[in-house]
């Protein structure tokens, strides 16, 4: 996709970074000099290229470059500590770590424990102390003097691995193929309308699909992309007038802190769109930022890491129902079916199955693991010896009768009480109308006498919000059985590597929120 922009619009900008632009000829001359260096350094044939650093044209043209020398790119996320970094270089066999020299000497006890990490390349100087028997290289010392022709590869092909969190155990590392990345650059790009004179910024980390997207997205209509690390909300509508971005993607918890800012004119008439995935956008935020740009388009979307993109709602429709999830993107199909695999009746729950081109290859070295969420897609002709796999995601979802799908929650997340099912993302979307709450997580804890209590952790910056007040809202518009039992009023909530609420961490502080300590024990 690079190559051929740089042949059609040599001198188009293809990346921002602070006061520098990289062109599309530039990018294409800087990854060939990546990859003609990891192929002089011995990296064969599908062997695992990290990147530790933070957003700049070295990340870029490493992962590119590692591809275009025939390996596969290992985007680790910038603010991951050493012990989580170590165990991605060691479950994917890591071969060459590109990094910065204070990087490499935070994580220098945990290069000790990666025998079959042989090279370390540092951006910058390659002041290095201890290598632990690792070759260390500087950046432009790594970098290949002769532009070799790229590896030959086919579709099916690796191209890269992604580290995921799960609900359990350690972050699984979902396999990507050229296929899943091309396809799907080609189908956001449809649906999104993108064009070269897109300019998208990129705020989310390059190891979470959606934030790899805004390059491989840009990249395949010949656009440009920011490279940002935001410190807080109001820098990225500041990058959006700078820049004058046309698209921006977000997860919910910061579309819920842009939605309160006021935005200047400037920032206003430059954005075409902006897309939220990783959750469902509450009403309420959705509502303030449409109101905030007017002229802006919003596409509600929903994805997940092993299929990257599945959904998504066209801006038409965002005011009939904002609740939707929409329909499968180009390109994808979306089942919904019941345990058995067949498929689900109108306003049905059921689970949501993806098949297409965009599901991945499974989970690095983890059969067990990969044969539970990769299964074979549901209705396919008995004749097929070896039937197709489809991604079976976990989450629960129902379809209307025009064909719209609505989230109602994960398998796995789901609050049995009181003889019922209840949703978290309906408790959340209730205490969001709350006007001043920026964030609201409900999940379940162990009760003795309902199963499970309904736990709700509120984040608002409004001192007049307080439990109380919150209890009689959800009264007003929940039914008995979906009121919160606890209700605690936090100043800020955890995170994921993601920028996703971590549920898992948070809920993990209530666990025994209802059991009343045993005064004998």
């Amino acid at each position: 996709m690079i190559t051929e922009s740089a042949a059609r619009t040599a001198d188009a900008p293809a990346l921002l970074f602070k006061q520098d632009t990289l062109t599309y000829n530039e990018l294409a001359a800087q990854i060939a000099a990546v990859a003609a260096g990891l192929r002089a350094l011995g990296v064969a044939r599908d062997e695992r290229v990290a990147v530790y650093l933070p957003k700049q044209f070295e990340t870029v043209t490493t992962m590119f470059g590692s591809m275009a020398a025939g390996g596969v790119f290992v985007p680790v996320n910038p603010i991951l500590k050493p012990e989580q970094v170590g165990h991605i270089l060691r479950d994917c066999s890591t071969r060459v770590l590109i990094t910065s020299a204070d990087r490499a000497a935070v994580l220098d006890e945990t290069l000790a424990e990666c025998p079959e990490l042989t090279h370390l390349i540092i951006t910058g100087s390659a002041n290095v102390t201890s290598t632990h028997g690792k070759t260390v290289l500087g950046w432009d010392e790594m970098l290949g003097e002769t532009v070799m022709p790229p590896q030959s590869r086919i579709d099916a092909d690796m191209a890269a691995i992604l580290y995921t969190s799960g609900s359990t155990g350690r972050p699984k590392g979902v396999v990507l193929s050229h296929r899943n990345m091309l396809a799907g650059a080609h189908s956001v790009a449809e649906y999104l309308e993108n064009t070269a004179q897109d300019r998208l910024l990129a705020v989310l980390p390059f190891s979470f699909d959606y934030g790899l997207s805004q390059l491989t997205t840009a990249f395949s209509v010949g656009a440009s992309v920011v490279l940002m690390d935001y410190l807080l909300p109001r820098d990225v509508i500041r990058a959006i007038s700078k820049y004058r971005v046309t698209g921006l993607a977000a997860v919910p918890p910061l579309w819920n802190q842009l939605a309160t800012l006021p935005w200047p004119d400037d920032a206003v008439d430059c954005l075409r769109y902006i897309t939220n995935s990783g959750g469902a956008m509450p009403v309420a935020t959705t509502s303030a930022l449409r109101k905030a740009l007017p002229n802006t388009q919003v596409y509600l979307m929903y994805g997940l890491t092993e299929a990257f993109r599945s959904t998504y709602l066209p801006p038409d429709q965002v005011d009939t129902r904002p609740e939707s999830m929409g329909r499968a993107i180009p390109n994808a199909e979306i089942l919904v079916v019941r345990e058995d695999g067949s498929e689900c009746d109108v306003d049905e729950p059921g689970e949501l199955v993806h098949r297409g081109a965009l599901v991945s290859l499974g989970y690095w070295g983890d059969l067990e693991k990969t044969n539970i969420r990769f299964k074979p897609a549901p209705g396919q002709p008995a004749g097929i010896p070896n039937p197709e796999l489809a991604v079976w995601s976990g989450d629960k979802v129902k379809r209307d009768a025009e064909g719209f799908l609505y989230f109602i929650g994960r398998n796995d997340e789901m609050i049995k009480t009181s003889g019922y099912r209840v949703s978290p993302a309906e408790v959340e979307e209730v205490v969001f109308l709350i006007p001043g709450v920026e964030q609201a997580v409900a999940f379940g804890a162990p009760h003795p006498q309902v199963g499970y209590g309904i736990v709700l952790v509120v984040q608002t910056a409004a001192a007049d919000i307080d439990v109380d007040g919150i209890l009689a809202h959800c009264r007003l518009h929940l039914p008995l059985y979906m009121l919160p039992g606890h209700v605690h009023v936090a100043d800020e909530l955890p995170r994921n590597p993601n920028g996703k609420i971590d549920r898992k961490a948070l809920s993990g502080g209530f666990a025994n929120v209802f059991i009343t300590p045993d005064p004998n024990a």
